[in-house]
């Protein structure tokens, strides 16, 4: 007898991000269940399951136990980019059985779901919703153990079709106890989380058998475009690259900060902006993403707090126009960490991008739903470890406050997990506001420990002398100094 195990071949579903979730894809010949609570896009991901894995030789069936004629659904179904309405009839199949369900029980629901698994002989089998079967049964008086061997019934039936079958089913809770949960091969939970005024749709891939599946409430949503899922960005596919000779230096587009960094930013290092509102963080990350379009790269910003093409100068927007600089949108409601991150990386795979701006963390963080927002602290770390591993530089700005008896980069803690950190702050001297700035760290590089004042004009941040008279600037309380010998 053979010892080598049996592989089980895994079905690519076609939905954005659900394989990394389900370890794969899905395996072929499974029984599955897709629960949740209505509204929580279970339809909506079985059509999407459907239009994306059929085909003419590999073709669906799709029974439904609604009172009303499969039409009502397709009406709404094809709303959805995924949907293809030449394929009805062709390779995807409805067939409506409520009057089974009604008139005969799980019974004669599993007769003509037979019937009609001998006639097309599909390669997927859905029924929708597979609770409503159950309900109709309890309503003939059927008894608990013949529900029971019905599902186990349908579940040998769809084993040996050689068909990968999804039942449909309202549930308010993974806690609700139901045999089916026993048979199936793989339970997938979606949920819709409420808190405040924000509404979040989350996945669970609760079983997966024969597979790892990776566990954890992942974020979903549902656009036109159909179901999209979020997995974590450290297993999202990012575009790794070979990394930068140490020595090799992404210019800044600002000549003396370049020198006050030891040469510029090296290549796939993160650089973290801090600096109070109007400081210039925006404008120096602008002068970022113009200097490495000069030299033929191109690059991708996250904007959150103004629009991409608005307030960074002609250049930005010319070469945002010219598709050298992608933009993500940032614009929908109740965002993750990992959505962003994943739109990010997939803009930087698309491009071969270099250079990544998000501008700003504060504002990213108010554009999150609030249940991400606990979590953001951890959530950057994974964002910017795999941005890292796309090889790009990355620089990210920070809205930060003067507060001149606490000395902080970051109100989030994340400046640690930064390569290198530029801080802002506004001074005053002689009774007039004004730009400082200081290259904080480069790690393994040598860089300048100068405190600069800087202004902004037409032509964006430039750096001017070092402040030599005076003292105690960062204390927020400074004082001229006294030349030796002047009393």
């Amino acid at each position: 007898m053979s010892t080598e195990p049996v592989l089980i071949r895994q079905l690519e579903t076609g939905i954005a991000g659900l394989d990394a979730i389900l370890g794969g894809g899905l395996p072929e010949f499974s029984f599955n269940i897709i629960a949740g609570a209505p509204g929580s896009g279970k339809s909506t991901l079985a059509h999407h399951l459907m239009f994306s894995m059929s085909t003419p030789e590999r073709t669906a069936l799709y029974f439904t136990v609604l009172g009303e004629p499969p039409l009502k659904m397709l009406r709404y179904q094809q709303q959805f980019a995924y949907f293809d309405g030449t394929a009805i009839g062709q390779r995807v199949h409805f067939v409506n059985v409520a009057e089974e369900a009604s008139t005969a029980g799980p019974e004669g629901v599993l007769k003509r779901i037979a019937l009609e698994v001998r006639e097309h002989g599909p390669a997927f089998v859905f029924v929708d919703s597979f609770r409503s079967i159950m309900l109709a049964g309890k309503g003939i008086h059927s008894s608990a153990a013949r529900l029971q061997r019905f599902l186990q019934e349908l579940g040998l039936l769809m084993t040996t079709w050689q068909a990968t079958s999804f039942l449909i089913g309202e549930y308010f809770s993974e806690h609700d106890p139901d045999p089916v949960f026993t048979v199936a091969d793989g339970l997938i939970w979606l949920r819709r989380s409420v808190e405040r005024n924000s509404v979040v749709r989350k996945l669970d891939v609760a079983k997966m058998r024969g597979q790892a599946s990776l566990p954890g409430l992942h974020t979903y949503r549902i656009s036109r475009s159909g179901i999209t899922v979020f997995p974590p960005v450290s297993i999202a596919g990012a575009r790794t690259v070979s990394a930068w000779p140490i020595r090799e230096r992404a210019g800044m587009g600002i000549a003396k900060l370049d020198e006050m960094m030891g040469g510029g930013l090296p290549r796939g290092y993160s650089l973290l902006v801090a600096g109070p509102s109007g400081s210039g963080k925006s404008i120096l990350a602008s002068a970022f993403l113009a200097e490495g379009a000069k030299h033929g790269e191109r690059a991708v910003i996250a904007a959150f707090e103004q629009r991409a093409r608005h307030s960074r100068g002609a250049a930005v927007a010319n070469l945002i126009d010219a598709d050298r600089i992608g933009v993500v949108d940032t614009s929908a409601a109740d965002l993750s960490v990992d959505e962003i991150a994943g739109l990010v990386l997939a803009e930087v795979t698309r491009l071969g991008a270099t250079r990544v701006v998000i501008d700003s963390l504060s504002g990213f963080e108010l554009s999150l739903a609030p249940t991400f927002r606990r979590d953001f602290r951890e959530s950057m770390a994974r964002m910017v470890s795999a941005l890292a591993d796309t090889g790009a530089s990355v620089l990210m700005t920070s809205e930060l406050e003067d507060r001149y008896d606490d000395l902080r980069f970051s109100p989030y803690g994340t400046a640690f997990m930064t390569d290198a950190i530029i801080v802002q702050r506004y001074v005053e001297i002689d009774s007039r506001l004004q730009r400082v700035l200081a290259v904080v760290k480069v790690r393994g590089s040598v860089h300048s420990d100068e405190l600069r004042l800087f202004h902004i004009d037409d032509d964006g941040i430039q750096i001017d002398a070092m402040i030599l008279d005076h003292e105690g600037i960062l204390g927020g309380r400074p004082r001229r100094l006294v030349p030796a010998g002047v009393e």
